[in-house]
């Protein structure tokens, strides 16, 4: 009984804040995006990659969500995206304060579009939450139906959920979301952290247009056997997004393994696969590209740590 009356204040919570938000404006300069056989496309049919970073989450570090970071990251490090990972498990993520989550990830989302980005509001958990999912995805399409900036990743990773359990909740998010934007690009996670993209190949979903799915890597732990079972997932027709990647250990820490890294940018550029690096945080950890002395925006060379600028390297290069 207390479950469910939380529930429906957390509904009441969020429409009084997609109200107050109001909607949203497309861009001009921002083509609507599709799926064509297994490669992102424009409005002309023409294949598209997007990159850019993800966001750490924003319950713990909000202060980068804000418009003039994502201008930085749009005008000094030449990102085309940027992922929003809006928290929803721990202390003081959406679970528990959803007017703090809707806050972040409206100002980064809008400033996105402001800035002709494209941006992944990203439903960062770990576990199943379908009806608290199904509640925010209906009421997020509605600020941002018809804007083609946005993108909707429905289930961050996967870690002990079968790929039927997964399947599942995805096709009920994504009739919710369908309800409201008919054409929205959508991200499906799969199980074990997003490794194994092999099992939804396998057992895709059916009858819904303009879904990807997301495969992670973190480049000293995920190898060539990891290539392997995505080149498998793209033989078989699956379309990937690898909507969070690092040079480092899955952990996010120890040493960057710059080889492995550099093949895993070979692999994505011969098969046109978009991608986002993890993360603008400042936790003390290999894959938080800033120090705790960076300000909130406008990063210098002397903010970034070493994975911080091989990133912004990578992105400099047109």
């Amino acid at each position: 009984m207390i479950k469910s009356i939380f529930s429906i204040l957390q509904v009441c919570v969020l429409c009084c804040l997609m109200f107050l938000y109001g909607s949203v404006n497309a861009s001009a300069a921002v083509e609507r995006l599709s799926v064509k056989g297994t490669f992102l496309v424009n409005e002309k049919g023409e294949k598209v990659v997007l990159k850019g970073v993800s966001m750490g989450w924003h319950n713990w570090w909000p202060r980068f969500y804000n418009a003039s970071a994502v201008k930085t990251l749009k005008e000094q490090w030449n990102c085309t995206l940027i992922r929003a990972a809006m928290g929803v498990e721990p202390e003081g993520a959406y679970l528990s304060n959803p007017e703090k989550a809707l806050k972040c990830v409206t100002a980064v989302a809008d400033a996105a579009i402001a800035n002709d980005m494209y941006v992944i509001i990203d439903w960062h958990s770990h576990g199943l939450h379908t009806e608290e999912a199904k509640e925010f995805f209906s009421q997020i399409t509605a600020r941002y139906k018809g804007v083609p900036n946005v993108i909707y990743e429905i289930f961050n990773e996967p870690v002990k959920d079968t790929w039927a359990d997964v399947k599942k909740y995805s096709e009920d998010v994504i009739a919710c979301i369908r309800a409201v934007d008919k054409e929205a690009l959508i991200l499906v996670g799969t199980p074990h952290w997003d490794q194994d993209v092999h099992l939804a190949a396998d057992d895709p979903i059916k009858n819904v247009h303009n879904i990807m799915y997301t495969l992670h890597f973190y480049a000293a732990t995920h190898k060539t056997s990891l290539r392997e079972r995505a080149d498998y997932a793209l033989e078989k027709g699956l379309l990937l997004f690898v909507s969070e990647c690092a040079g480092m250990e899955a952990s996010g820490d120890g040493n960057i393994d710059l080889q492995e890294w550099n093949k895993w940018q070979v692999w994505m550029k011969e098969h046109a696969v978009s991608w986002a690096a993890w993360s603008i945080a400042d936790k003390d950890e290999t894959c938080s590209m800033l120090y705790p002395s960076a300000p909130d925006t406008g990063w210098k060379s002397e903010d970034l740590k070493e994975w911080g600028r091989i990133v912004k390297e990578v992105l400099l290069v047109k």
